[in-house]
C-alpha cells in the first residue's frame, strides 16, 4: 500500500505538469479563437461603413486577380488534362470511355478549379499579403496611419478582403473554362475522341448549379485567404522571425480552412 502511494506520489508532479500544458494549449486556442472573430467583426463592420479607399482597392485587384492568373490558369490547364488522362486509365477497364467528358466537367466546376485556385492564390497572395503587413507592424508605419488619424482597417485589410472575395470567382470562372479545355485537348488530340461528341457531352451534363457552387466556394476562399493573411499580419510578432512566423501560419490556416469549408459547402449544395 505504501509503495503504491509512494508512486503515485512520484507520479503526481508529471500528471500536473501534463495537464498544465493541456489546459494552457486550450486557452491559448479559445483565446485565438477570440481575437480572430473580433477581427473578423471588425472587417465585417468596416467593409459597408465609409470611407472607401477605391484607389487601393483597384490596386488589389490587379495584385490579387491580374497577377494570379498565369499560376491559376497553368494549374486549371494541367489538371484538366491529368484528370483526361487519369479517366480514360480507369474508366477503360469497365468500357464507360464515354463518361471521361462528364467527369472532367464535374470535377473542375465543383472542386478542383475553386480548391486549387483558392490553395495557389493562398501560397501566392496569402503569404504576400501577412508579409507586407507585418513588415508594417514590425516597421510601426501601422501605428503612424493611427497617429495620421487614418483608419488601419480601412486602409489595409478591407480593400484586400474585398479585392479576394470578388476576384477569386473571377479567377476560378476563368480557371473552369481552361480546365475544361485541357481535358478537351487530351480527349480529342491524344485519346482520339471526337471533338463534337466531347463538346456535346460536356454541354449536355453541365448544370447551372455545378457553376454557381463553385463560384461561391471560390468567394469564401477569397475570404478567406485574404482575411487570414492579413490577421496574421496585423498581429505580427517583432522582427524578422515574426514576420516569418505570421507568413507560414497564413498559408497554413488558410490552406487548411479551404479544405474544411469546401467539405461543409458541399455538404451544403449537394447533400
Amino acid at each position: 500500500m505504501n509503495a503504491a502511494i509512494q508512486k503515485f506520489a512520484d507520479f503526481a508532479p508529471h500528471l500536473q505538469r501534463l495537464c498544465q500544458a493541456i489546459g494552457a494549449s486550450i486557452l491559448g486556442t479559445l483565446g485565438s479563437l477570440g481575437r480572430l472573430s473580433f477581427f473578423v467583426g471588425d472587417v465585417l463592420k468596416n467593409c459597408i461603413t465609409p470611407p472607401f479607399f477605391f484607389r487601393h482597392l483597384l490596386r488589389q485587384f490587379m495584385d490579387i486577380g491580374y497577377y494570379s492568373l498565369p499560376v491559376v490558369g497553368m494549374t486549371a490547364l494541367f489538371t484538366g488534362m491529368v484528370l483526361a488522362l487519369q479517366s480514360y486509365t480507369g474508366f477503360s477497364r469497365f468500357n464507360a470511355e464515354s463518361a471521361i467528358a462528364s467527369v472532367v466537367v464535374l470535377s473542375i466546376t465543383r472542386e478542383l478549379a475553386p480548391v486549387l485556385a483558392g490553395l495557389m492564390v493562398a501560397g501566392r497572395v496569402g503569404a504576400s499579403i501577412a508579409a507586407e503587413i507585418g513588415t508594417m507592424r514590425v516597421t510601426e508605419q501601422i501605428d503612424a496611419l493611427t497617429t495620421l488619424s487614418v483608419n488601419p482597417m480601412k486602409y489595409l485589410v478591407v480593400p484586400r478582403v474585398l479585392a479576394g472575395t470578388i476576384m477569386l470567382p473571377v479567377l476560378v470562372l476563368i480557371g473552369d473554362i481552361i480546365g475544361v479545355y485541357g481535358g478537351f485537348i487530351v480527349s480529342t488530340h491524344v485519346l482520339g475522341f471526337s471533338a463534337g461528341s466531347y463538346l456535346h457531352q460536356t454541354w449536355d451534363v453541365l448544370e447551372r448549379m455545378d457553376v454557381i457552387s463553385g463560384l461561391v466556394k471560390a468567394s469564401a476562399f477569397g475570404f478567406i485567404v485574404t482575411l487570414m493573411g492579413c490577421y496574421h499580419g496585423y498581429n505580427s510578432g517583432r522582427g524578422a522571425q515574426g514576420v516569418g512566423a505570421a507568413t507560414t501560419n497564413a498559408v497554413v490556416t488558410a490552406s487548411i480552412l479551404i479544405l474544411i469549408f469546401n467539405f461543409i459547402l458541399t455538404q451544403v449544395f449537394f447533400s
